[in-house]
């Protein structure tokens, strides 16, 4: 159990994202190249400058039972949502220490949140001001918790080997998943929940991004609204959701006879060290993870075929990514597909990078690239860096191994690529 070179796998997959209320309809709606992005229809955004967003396609509290809503912040109800949904499709029939295919004391969760409990925190300082102390509720610290959504979802599958929750941001659901792989690697777990959630549709948050400008304020077209790549970019949506996978050893799976969607090859990981919001303009940074994941795992450039780029559409940002990606590859990135699925779910923060690996994992397992809306004229600077596919989803080759790349990045300076490969 001590090995540090253990191939690890995707078993399971779950979603629940601005277009659908799981993987396989999140899916269907990224190779449709769909939009999830809305007018926002609370009262209280009629005093916003943004008001646009991308909420989930489908409320948790049907999926939830209400009682046991009513104890979680929004963030865990998507984390639990998306968690169930990926452990059953891993095969698993009952939480562990039940199910006779996995031992607890072997089995990890890591699910990661940008932010956090914000809605339960900040309505509940609102039921303090407005009713008073008696009012508050006694679940309030155990929904607002950052690791609510992680403990939560390791009570659901019974996880005793470790469960965490790292926070970076908006790469804090790919640095999940990156650590998942980890567990497994060196020999602390057989099996590993993994992914990252974000719900934060509120007046606050919305308000902070919008002044931040860091948001796009093209109301009168939501679905339009957000477009990477596109020179009339102007920010990015903020989305809601969470996606998940179920991480495995090799070993464990082929035990247990399980479906195999890819295999999870690594993550290379850095930081910025440049500016708590502004990405680094030439993305040192983001070659820095590029070729740390390059030089720690077993990876040809060659296998490389798609990319699932952060890409958030803001103006440096999508840039800086595209100029990393050329500098660590070279001609390499000439046959990398690149894809931008915030056009069409939004911006999910913390949960960008879980919702962002379903769509890689799947990419590779049905061999097709989903599209990047919204791209009407693109920029020069895209277009000599990258092969984005716009308007269709474009097929993949069909024979032999190939790989891909999900990009994710964050306030901070966080860094964070995973790769996955075919079986």
């Amino acid at each position: 159990m001590n090995s540090t070179n253990r191939t690890v796998v995707v078993t399971g997959i779950g979603a629940t994202t601005p277009l659908g209320g799981d993987a396989a309809s999140t899916w269907e709606g990224l190779i449709a190249g769909k939009s999830g992005v809305k007018p926002l229809e609370q009262d209280w955004a009629a005093d916003q400058a943004v008001k646009i967003a991308a909420p989930v396609a489908v409320e948790p509290t049907e999926v939830i039972p209400r009682p046991q809503a009513r104890r979680l912040d929004r963030s865990a109800q998507f984390a639990l949502v998306a968690a169930k949904e990926a452990w059953a499709d891993a095969g698993f029939e009952a939480k562990a220490g039940e199910d006779p295919n996995i031992d607890p004391d072997r089995l990890g969760a890591v699910i990661a949140s940008g932010i956090g409990g914000v809605t339960t925190l900040l309505d509940q300082y609102d039921v303090l001001k407005e009713k008073g102390v008696r009012r508050v509720s006694p679940h309030t610290v155990p929904m607002l918790m950052p690791n609510s959504p992680s403990a939560n979802v390791g009570l659901a599958v019974g996880a005793r080997a470790g469960v965490h929750t790292p926070v970076s941001a908006c790469a804090s659901g790919a640095e999940a998943i990156g650590y998942a792989i980890e567990m497994i690697r060196t020999g602390r777990a057989d099996v590993v929940v993994a992914g990252g959630t974000e719900a934060a549709i509120h007046p606050l948050p919305i308000a902070a991004f919008g002044n931040m400008m860091a948001m796009s304020k093209n109301n009168d077209d939501p679905q339009g609204a957000s477009r990477p790549y596109d020179t009339a970019r102007d920010g990015f949506v903020l989305g809601e959701g969470a996606g998940v996978v179920v991480l495995e050893s090799a070993e464990h799976a082929a035990k247990r006879g399980a479906r195999v969607y890819a295999e999870a090859v690594g993550q290379g990981i850095s930081a910025d060290a440049h500016d708590i919001v502004q990405p680094e303009p030439e993305g040192r940074g983001i070659s820095h993870a590029l070729q740390n994941l390059m030089d720690r795992n077993d990876l040809d450039p060659a296998e490389i075929v798609h990319v699932n780029a952060h890409a958030t559409s803001t103006p440096a940002g999508d840039i800086a990514e595209l100029k990393a990606l050329r500098k660590v590859f070279g001609d390499d990135a000439d046959h990398f597909a690149v894809s931008a699925t915030k056009s069409m779910t939004g911006h999910l923060l913390g949960g960008a990078g879980g919702v962002e690996t379903v769509a890689t994992v799947l990419a590779l397992y049905h061999r097709v690239a989903p599209p990047t809306i919204n791209v009407e004229s693109l920029d020069p600077e895209a277009e000599a860096n990258a092969d984005v596919v716009r308007g269709e989803a474009r097929k993949l080759p069909v024979e032999g191994r190939i790989a891909a790349l999900n990009d994710s990045f964050g306030f901070g300076g966080h860094n964070v690529v995973l790769a996955f490969r075919t079986i």
